[in-house]
């Protein structure tokens, strides 16, 4: 394995925070509020609705109903602008297929960062992202914050961060993730840690496990360049066992404000091997007490 050659610091510039105006929405508004007030960034936010008007419906509704869904977004669009205050973000309430808008506000407004609030929905033991959010995780071409089910409803530092951690599997794809963290790091003054997780292997494996480790916290310190030492102090973790399983405990001893895991999108099948595994990360999304950061590779 070598390290990682990191790109130079991320400027997110535009933000499109994803509404359906539930209590879960609403958990990513103060996130999306810091993150904009950070960098400077430009603030949308986009709810779609289903078409007011389908084949089903009576043509002899279609004035009343006209008139109410207009209502019903100039009243969403001033809640937006509430929920905003001195950031006045360029509210969109759109109307049709939800990734054909997605996609095409993102390649519009030149989106850099999706946030999202999703409680998910329970089921057989365990815990799923609602089925809209899941596709924006799995398929959206730029970062997402994903605030997930086991998220604070209400952040305990106000949407600030102050500890992050990177996982990593020294992956190129990673590089692009590290950037992530370290830029967000140096703009919240926040503690870093940089983790790898060594999977369980076969038991004659295990004789190799401190010469593994060893080596992995070497490649973790070369990670990170010189000038980052400057305003961060970063940390480094070797763990050995359940990939999802350790970060989640990693980020529970430390109390972390937020994940950031590097992915790529699934090729060939859904669930398809990535950077990560997506079944890792979904399952990190999934289960963190705090934010999640998905960049792709």
């Amino acid at each position: 394995m070598k390290a990682l050659e990191t790109r130079a610091r991320i400027e997110i510039k535009n933000v499109l925070f994803l509404t359906d105006f539930s209590p879960a929405g609403d958990a990513a508004i103060p996130y999306a509020t810091e993150i904009v007030r950070r960098f400077g960034a430009k603030l949308f936010a986009l709810h779609v609705r289903p078409p007011v008007v389908n084949p089903m419906t009576e043509p002899v509704t279609w004035p009343v109903l006209e008139r109410a869904a207009k209502a019903e977004a100039d009243a969403q669009t001033q809640a937006l602008h509430a929920a905003f205050p001195g950031i006045k973000p360029e509210v969109m309430i759109e109307e049709g297929d939800f990734w054909h808008i997605l996609e095409s506000a993102i390649e519009k407004q030149e989106i850099d960062l999706i946030v999202l609030g999703t409680r998910g929905r329970s089921g057989a033991a365990k815990f799923f992202l609602g089925s809209r959010a899941e596709e924006i995780f799995r398929e959206a071409p730029c970062a997402v914050l994903t605030i997930g089910p086991h998220s604070h409803e209400k952040p305990p530092r106000g949407g600030e961060f102050t500890e992050i951690l990177f996982a990593t599997d020294f992956s190129p794809a990673s590089a692009v993730a590290l950037a992530y963290a370290m830029s967000l790091a140096q703009e919240f003054q926040a503690h870093l840690t940089l983790l790898h997780v060594i999977a369980e292997g076969k038991a004659g494996d295990l004789v190799h496990a401190t010469e593994l480790v060893g080596s992995a916290g070497r490649l973790l310190c070369k990670l990170v360049p010189p000038e980052v030492e400057l305003w961060c102090e970063p940390r480094f973790a070797v763990e050995h066992g359940p990939i999802a399983e350790k970060i989640l405990e990693v980020a529970k001893q430390r109390k972390t404000d937020l994940i950031v895991l590097g992915v790529r999108r699934p090729g060939g099948f859904p669930g398809a091997a990535t950077h990560l595994p997506m079944a890792t990360a979904h399952k990190v999304v999934t289960h963190a007490a705090c934010p999640v950061l998905t960049v792709r590779g």
